[in-house]
């Protein structure tokens, strides 16, 4: 099981990590450059982050990981150099993107049941005050499937709408891709019911 479909097999050192100590990595550098707030040390980290996908063998997952927040990064970059200057620009935009980058390798070298594992022994604690950790567990579960299944019913309704001849906006597919999803969710609830899930 993989985190949204990211996951890619490998053998090199994240792999051999557990999910713990890759999140603990995470959060350490994140905290480290929010501490410093050094826009060199950013820029450095951001750097440094991109020669760990070609040292463990995951170069040509580099841009699937940046691309979908960078013309986020580029709004925040206009807006710091409009409003601030151009140092504190840097230094957002490269912790930003180093966070991201990082972030994007824990999800590449981690099962969803590694994951989701670690979540539950976490919540455990919390079985204290009435929560069961399981059931944390399945929520989680159920998040992540729901993030290729929101894109592929995007797509198939997308691929419809087109074989028909139709144009036009994107908000005309809305309505079939909330009707998909309802009826995907209808199914999965019912699967469940059978299984004894209440």
């Amino acid at each position: 099981m993989n985190t949204a479909g990211l996951y890619v097999p490998g053998t090199s050192l994240p792999y051999r990590m557990t999910a713990g100590g890759k999140l603990l990595v995470l959060l350490a550098v994140i905290t480290v450059l929010l501490v410093l707030g050094n826009p060199w040390v950013s820029l450095g980290a951001a750097v440094a982050v991109v020669l760990l996908y070609a040292v463990f063998g995951l170069a040509g997952h580099l841009w699937h990981a940046f691309r979908p927040v960078l013309l986020f990064l580029a709004a925040v970059g206009v807006f710091h150099v409009l409003f601030n200057d151009v140092e504190t620009a840097v230094r957002v935009c490269a912790q930003l993107a180093a966070a991201v980058l990082l972030a994007g390798l824990v999800t590449r070298t981690t099962r969803v049941s590694e994951m989701l594992d670690l979540f539950e022994r976490l919540a455990r604690p919390l079985r204290v005050v009435g929560v069961r950790s399981e059931r944390v567990a399945l929520v989680l579960a159920l998040t992540i499937r729901c993030v290729p299944l929101v894109a592929e019913s995007w797509r198939s309704s997308r691929e419809a709408y087109m074989a028909r001849g139709l144009r036009g906006g994107a908000h005309r597919m809305v309505v079939p891709v909330i009707v998909n999803l309802i009826r995907s969710s209808e199914a999965l609830g019912a699967a469940m019911n059978a299984r004894g899930v209440d």
